[in-house]
């Protein structure tokens, strides 16, 4: 009997048969079918061995704004070459040319012995003829991104430049026909025949995201484990996000390359005079600067949900508590496959009179059992806002090593003192989507927001 092949497959194995290989995007096209058809006429051909399905998966760059900045301009070690080419200059009058640029332009200089330095002034020592990664940055501004057209090496230095190139992952799929496909005869009067024995269109029903799914499993083992979920804006003055924790005014994180400020917004209720008197008063004691109220006003995206917990506590002052916070928080990073510039978060505290590290780390045993990790160790780390401060590592079965996870320690009296709260305050706090990528296996956190339907449809439910 031959075979029978629906109108969407002859068309698309008559314009294969003509351009051997194509993109779905192309065979779109060209056979004026949906996507949809497409992807079904894709799906039918490989069940049937007819058609291959080459998928690839390629790497190109854009420039960030450090890079944008260089294209345009020149490399910031270029600009400090150029300008003492001819005659050394004042390291002032250097300063004042490049800017911003001067520190990194001159440490550059220095590490390679371009430049030497004699009573304030910077003479060229070296003028190289290839500057690292200069190369690679006229070629990227000029339209060339995919990492095969690029020289590795060249490309490295400035893959170590912040905010100099932004890595874009471009994944395509080709299509082709199998030798038999290629020898069928698609226009023969039967081949459109309708075959009652054909398989009837795969039904997908409504799930709710794996992500999602995740979210659930971790509420609903806090909430066994006799903790209260408590809630709060995605928007925080800076002095519940950072001032309350103790995080001095000057620390980086608070710069706008690590946070989220909302431009020209401010908070005129931050908190109580008291808890705003005893929280500057210990800033000054103990970083020994001057603490500006208009810093701690600034409205910023959260950067973790512990200052949901912080002001709950400070509000509420409980002798003893079991509280968690669940939600979206906010970070300036670069985009990679571990990081995203919004993620979701769990973090809890607990409070007693004789709460323990002891008794924090039973906690977390506990909660990675319940999840389904039995595998774990605890490392001594630092943190702005707890001492002690232990990082939580975890075994990765599959990657065969042990990978960070939750932060977690004791808040420090600098954190409690000015807030009223008396009692030990044990506390952690991890991303959700790390946990996630460990139940569902994944290398790259950006697959949750990808939306891959093959994917989301066929994941095991629970893992």
């Amino acid at each position: 009997m031959s075979q029978v092949f629906h109108e969407i497959e002859k068309k698309i194995i008559s314009v294969l048969k003509i351009e051997l290989k194509l993109t779905p995007e192309k065979l779109e096209k060209l056979t004026l079918l949906s996507p949809d058809q497409v992807r079904r006429g894709i799906e039918w051909l490989k069940h049937k061995e007819l058609a291959i399905v080459d998928a690839s998966t390629n790497v190109e760059y854009s420039l960030g704004k450090n890079g944008l900045e260089s294209f345009q301009r020149g490399l910031p070690e270029k600009r400090l070459l150029d300008l003492i080419k001819n005659n050394p200059k004042d390291i002032s009058d250097l300063q004042k040319e490049l800017g911003s640029v001067f520190g990194p332009a001159m440490g550059l200089a220095k590490k390679n012995d371009w430049i030497d330095a004699k009573e304030n002034k910077i003479y060229l020592k070296n003028y190289p003829s290839n500057l690292p990664g200069e190369k690679s940055l006229k070629q990227i501004g000029e339209g060339i991104t995919s990492e095969t057209q690029l020289d590795k090496a060249d490309l490295a230095s400035l893959l170590k430049r912040p905010n100099f190139l932004v890595e874009n992952i471009v994944k395509t799929k080709k299509i082709s026909l199998t030798k038999t496909g290629q020898s069928l005869d698609v226009t023969s009067p039967g081949s459109g025949a309708i075959d009652v024995e054909a398989k009837v269109p795969d039904v997908f029903v409504a799930r709710t995201h794996p992500l999602k799914d995740t979210i659930d499993e971790i509420r609903e083992i806090f909430v066994t484990l006799g903790f209260t979920e408590i809630l709060g804006n995605m928007t925080q003055p800076s002095f519940w996000n950072f001032d309350a924790l103790f995080t001095p005014q000057d620390h980086p994180a608070r710069e706008l390359q690590d946070t989220f400020y909302l431009d020209g917004i401010s908070s005129k209720e931050i908190g109580t005079p008291e808890q705003i008197r005893k929280v500057s008063e210990s800033h000054k004691k103990n970083w020994r600067y001057f603490w500006d109220i208009n810093e701690a006003q600034r409205m910023v995206l959260r950067t973790h949900t512990t200052c949901v917990t912080i002001k709950h506590l400070a509000e509420n002052k409980s002798d003893e508590a079991r509280i968690f916070s669940l939600g979206r928080v906010f970070r300036n990073e670069k985009v990679s496959y571990k990081h995203l510039v919004e993620f979701n978060q769990i973090e809890g505290v607990v409070v007693g009179k004789d709460a323990s590290l002891r008794n924090l780390m039973g906690i977390q045993r506990e909660f990675y059992k319940r999840i389904g990790i039995t595998k774990i160790k605890f490392w001594p780390t630092f943190f702005p806002y707890t001492e002690p401060s232990l990082q939580t590592m975890v075994y990765n079965e599959r990657l065969g090593k042990w990978i960070e996870l939750f932060g977690m320690g004791i808040f420090r009296p600098e954190v409690t003192k000015p807030l009223g709260i008396t009692k030990p305050v044990l506390a952690w706090g991890g991303g959700i989507e790390r946990i996630a990528m460990l139940k569902y296996g994944l290398d790259d956190v950006r697959e949750f927001y990808n939306n891959n339907l093959n994917w989301l449809r066929n994941v095991t439910k629970c893992q």
